[in-house]
């Protein structure tokens, strides 16, 4: 067997959403996975704006969306039912609804399914990954089988094969965190005896719950078990009974689909990568489930590490790229793990603390600056990348991004916004162009590099080499414009790709900030920002950043 670009090792939905992603570039794929079929018991429930723009790039939008409900409203309530904290965060700033409700094993199906669009992409169900040897150049890969053992070569193996991954073992790093003993029972039933939809948090002293209403007409709740309950009980249907007496009118006559106990954990790898071993998902982080962000960082890993290993596998950007992942997704996922571990002990809080808690939040409840901050999930952690594949806006250091811009001209100095907005994730709109119609941004852009600016041509701020550079790198280049501008920018800018800007979207962003151009990454972070007479030196600052290997 020839080396494959990537062997994945889990299909869980990082390892799958990573070969969607691999394969949408042309890289071989293998996908190793211990079990003989997708897991299907209750699993993820929450899926965030970001990780349905990485839907959008494997292109799986029509099939994912209808197993999700959008809008999913979250309501933090006490053991009397009062609301403490309402979480619905208005506005598509990234060309989707905030948040979601879905089922994970018929979403994880969608991702399976997928891959079949792809002819070099393979995914071999009962193999279970048992050793490693990288000499440097290659991994060979021994997997397990009920017909013995076979070696698998590839030029790069991700690990997401789950908390207990071999992967991760073999790398010999360190699994830091807290796994509290603590366990849950999840409880999920067919036709929704309830009806209501949306999520509700019962932070209850007696007995803390979760109540969802979910896609396909399912009702989730679950429940903490107490120490003096052992887990066997939870086949009792006595015991279920009890449990759901009151939270639903008759708990006799229930369609229970499926329950499983399980335990959280906040843990995450000391290093996500070593040679041509990488981790992603519950591989490299576990987190607990209260704000919903477990299968969403291991989604937002996929995204991150596609395109930096597509550059590598294509020879366009030196191995020292994928060091990139570390550096920029262990901070975010880490004070993802922080949030949830707090967010949990506020719904564990006993009797005492849970009437100070009470008292408080209707306080707070009072400022709507800060009923606000919780409503709009302004607490969620902002993924921003401090260094890695950016540039600073100030001094164009390649590799590092302080968070202000300290110099500006003289039209500029006032801007609005004086944040800047490198390593942060672009807006998605809706835009128009003369090919495509009214679609997102993200469809105009393709899946690669973009260097973007405002009513402007950007190749005339190139010079003849910088543009050949551009070129060979693959990136596109674009002109964003007011709608009633485009007929003639598409005429004045031949070769540039002419966006409008129907809702006047854009023009506010850049309107805000010190920048006229921004120079975006396929992951569709801001990877520069500058004015465009200083387009052709920011361009090269951005492909040291990512590792440019030019050719000769």
């Amino acid at each position: 067997m020839e080396p494959v670009d990537v062997l994945i090792a889990g299909a869980g939905p990082v390892g799958l959403a990573l070969a969607n992603l691999l394969g949408g570039y042309g890289r071989s794929v293998v996908v190793v996975e211990a079990r003989d079929e997708l897991i299907d018991y209750p699993r993820g429930v929450g899926l965030d704006d970001e990780s349905f723009r990485t839907v959008q790039a494997m292109g799986l939008v029509s099939e994912v969306s209808r197993h999700t409900v959008p809008h999913h409203i979250v309501r933090l309530v006490n053991g009397r039912g009062r609301v403490l904290v309402t979480n619905d965060p208005a506005g598509e700033p990234l060309g989707w609804p905030r948040k979601h409700g879905f089922i994970q094993p018929l979403v994880d199906r969608e991702l399976l399914g997928g891959l079949a669009r792809f002819d070099h992409v393979d995914v071999l169900f009962g193999h279970e990954l048992t050793g490693l040897a990288d000499d440097g150049g290659l991994v060979t890969a021994t997997v397990r089988t009920e017909a013995g053992t076979r070696e698998i070569t590839a030029r790069y193996v991700v690990g997401c094969e789950g908390g207990r991954s071999f992967a991760r073992g073999w790398m010999g790093v360190e699994f830091e965190g807290r796994s509290p003993s603590t366990r849950w029972l999840v409880v999920d039933v067919d036709h929704d005896p309830l009806g209501t939809p949306n999520v509700y948090l019962g932070a209850d002293p007696r007995r803390p719950y979760v109540s969802i209403g979910l896609p396909h007409g399912i009702r989730r709740w679950e429940f903490m078990l107490r120490d003096d309950e052992p887990t066997e009980r939870v086949t009792d249907p006595a015991f279920l009974a009890r449990l759901l007496r009151d939270h639903v009118p008759d708990p006799s006559a229930l369609d229970v689909i499926g329950h499983r106990v399980f335990t959280h954990h906040g843990r995450i790898a000391s290093a996500f990568r070593k040679g041509r071993v990488l981790l992603a998902g519950d591989a490299a982080h576990l987190m607990p489930v209260w704000l919903g962000q477990g299968w969403n960082s291991g989604i937002r890993d996929a995204a991150n590490l596609a395109w930096k290993l597509a550059a590598v596998l294509r020879g366009l950007s030196d191995d020292a790229l994928l060091d990139t992942y570390d550096s920029e997704r262990r901070a975010h996922a880490k004070a993802m793990i922080d949030l949830n571990m707090t967010a949990g002990s506020i719904m564990k809080c006993g009797r005492a603390a849970g009437a100070v808690r009470d008292v408080v939040a209707g306080a707070l409840n009072a400022v709507p600056s800060v009923k606000g901050y919780f409503t709009d999930m302004r607490f969620k952690p902002v993924p921003r990348y401090r260094s890695g594949v950016v540039v600073d806006q100030s001094s164009r250091t390649p590799g590092t991004a302080a968070a202000k811009v300290l110099r500006g001209l003289a039209p500029m100095v006032d801007a609005p916004d004086r944040s800047s907005p490198v390593g942060l994730q672009f807006p998605q709109p809706w835009v128009r162009t003369a090919d495509l119609g009214d679609v997102r941004l993200d469809d105009v852009l393709g899946d690669w590099w973009a260097l973007a600016a405002w009513g402007n041509d950007p190749a005339r701020w190139l010079g003849e080499e910088e543009r050949a550079m551009a070129a060979a790198f693959g990136m596109r280049l674009v002109c964003f414009t007011s709608e009633t501008q485009r007929a003639w920018t598409e005429l004045a800018y031949p070769g540039v790709t002419v966006v409008g800007d129907v809702r006047g979207e854009l023009k506010r962003w850049f309107d805000a900030r010190a920048t006229g151009a921004v120079f975006l990454r396929p992951d569709r972070f801001v990877a520069a920002a500058c004015l465009t007479q200083e387009a052709g030196p920011t361009l090269r600052a951005v492909l040291a950043a990512a590792r440019f290997r030019r050719a000769g």
